[in-house]
């Protein structure tokens, strides 16, 4: 194990950086920076800027960037007590793999910013003058890198330090955009005796799904949580007459949704004919997913009785919404084989005060079929949902295999490990796109250490990778 990078990872871990709240993350690296007579500016977005000079005999050669993002995604298991805006987080080794208890780990990206930072204090290592570019909101909008200032960054090579997979060169990835539908509607309040005596609740419940990332894991097969809701409710509700009271599901746009459930009210009549319907359904998924998801939980069981219901004609036509909103890969690239090219995720359902709140993310390695999918996602959800938004998006970044720096991050690959790096793009959204904007002239390549569940608590990260990996910088930085 690396100890210096770890060590500095470890101290991350100590410092909320919940995305859209990384104030106490920019000042530690500032602080970081300070302590280590380091030149450093934050701009307005709150992005960190390092400057670390060349190296003796390194003065005339061009220099790189070394790219990382602050932010982390932030998401924990049910039975999990863990405020992300106050507590650290908490790691354990397990065998060669780095894990945390009951949340995601925030390897994506702090072990980027780790490896960075031990790059640039190592007084060892000979390399160009170096720039460390460290940006905020990755996860939720891309903020950071689209505020970037133009004329901050001065070099003209950069390594993206946000992939997951070892012994990979990533040199493009997809554009993405969010869309947001809400369904407003006055609550049906309970105000009758009869009511309460005639029904009995049922909450419906979804949970230890594997979830994860909503680029890099879309085609491996994996269930959202909220379709399983969806799906049965739209199995019983033409023959019975249940009553909806609340639907709630997944959290973050991109991450896949691993929990949710439902709270029904259903009639004394119907209760027999529920409870067999959903074991039949629990057959059927378990048929369709077991091998993937073997951890998954479907349970229904009683409950405390609702103060209110969403009215019936609503309820019927949110879930048929919500059965017509495409969730998953949609299409394969053809210059790419085993890239996914276009996919979307229906990401979360939200309760909220008048209204129900559905967000999903599009992402395409083509423009226009990311905005035909974003079309598609509106047209269904706008069969229930009075208001539907899309966000600004973030564009793709277009794979250049002539790239010059890489070809010296793959020899140098090559010359540790006796082995040629796969050279791929990666469905998933990164912030290069956003910064050949401001500065086209940019050669970028991205690389990362081995990780597995990102975006999930299940997310853990290779220890012997990351030393590979570590290693593997520290050689392009000095063949440079």
């Amino acid at each position: 194990m690396n100890k210096k990078v770890f060590d500095i990872f470890a101290e991350i871990c100590k410092v909320p950086r919940p995305s859209k709240h990384e104030e106490k993350i920019s000042k530690w690296l500032q602080d970081f920076a300070a302590s280590h007579n380091i030149e450093y500016v934050a701009d307005e977005a709150m992005n960190v800027i390092m400057r670390v000079p060349a190296t003796p005999g390194y003065e005339n050669h061009e220099g790189i960037i070394l790219q990382a993002h602050m932010d982390m995604v932030c998401e924990k298991n049910g039975d999990v007590q863990h405020d992300f805006m106050t507590d650290p987080i908490e790691t354990f080794v397990d065998g060669e793999w780095l894990k945390a208890k009951g949340t995601t780990l925030g390897a994506d990206n702090g072990i980027g910013i780790s490896m960075a930072l031990a790059a640039i204090t190592d007084k060892e290592l000979e390399h160009p003058a170096i720039e460390c570019l460290f940006t905020v909101d990755e996860e939720t909008g891309l903020t950071g890198a689209e505020k970037l200032k133009d004329g901050v960054l001065t070099h003209k090579r950069l390594i993206n330090l946000d992939s997951e997979d070892d012994g990979q060169i990533f040199i493009g990835c997809a554009g993405g955009i969010d869309t947001l539908a809400k369904m407003h509607y006055e609550p049906e309040t309970i105000n009758h005796k009869s009511q309460i005596t005639n029904v009995i609740p049922i909450r419906l419940s979804v949970s230890g799904l594997q979830g994860g990332h909503s680029g890099d894991d879309i085609n491996k097969g994996r269930a959202n949580a909220n379709q399983f809701i969806v799906w049965f409710l739209a199995r019983i509700w033409p023959q019975t007459e249940v009553q909806l009271a609340s639907i709630n599901g997944g959290n973050l746009r991109n991450a896949i949704a691993r929990e949710a459930e439902a709270i029904l009210c259903v009639p004394m009549s119907y209760k027999e004919q529920i409870r067999i319907e959903w074991n039949h359904f629990v057959a059927q998924m378990e048929g369709v997913f077991g091998e993937v998801e073997k951890d998954m939980r479907l349970e229904l069981e009683t409950c405390d009785m609702p103060q209110s219901f969403i009215p019936a004609d609503k309820a019927y036509r949110l879930i048929m919404a919500l059965c017509e909103c495409p969730h998953g890969m949609i299409a394969m690239s053809k210059e790419m084989p085993g890239l996914v090219e276009t996919s979307t995720n229906l990401a979360s359902i939200k309760m909220r005060e008048g209204y129900i709140e559905v967000n999903t993310s599009q992402r395409s390695s083509i423009e226009a079929s990311k905005h035909h999918l974003k079309w598609a996602v509106e047209q269904a959800l706008a069969m229930a949902c009075d208001e539907v938004t899309h966000g600004d998006g973030y564009p793709g970044w277009a794979p250049n295999p002539n790239s010059p720096l890489l070809e010296v991050v793959k020899q140098a690959y090559i010359d540790l490990y006796k082995a040629e790096p796969k050279v791929l793009a990666i469905h998933a959204g990164l912030e290069c796109g956003l910064f050949l904007e401001k500065y086209p002239y940019l050669d970028m390549v991205s690389i990362g250490p081995q990780m597995y569940g990102v975006h999930s608590p299940q997310e853990r990260l290779s220890i012997p990778s990351t030393d590979r990996c570590f290693d593997w910088l520290c050689k392009t930085l000095k063949t440079l």
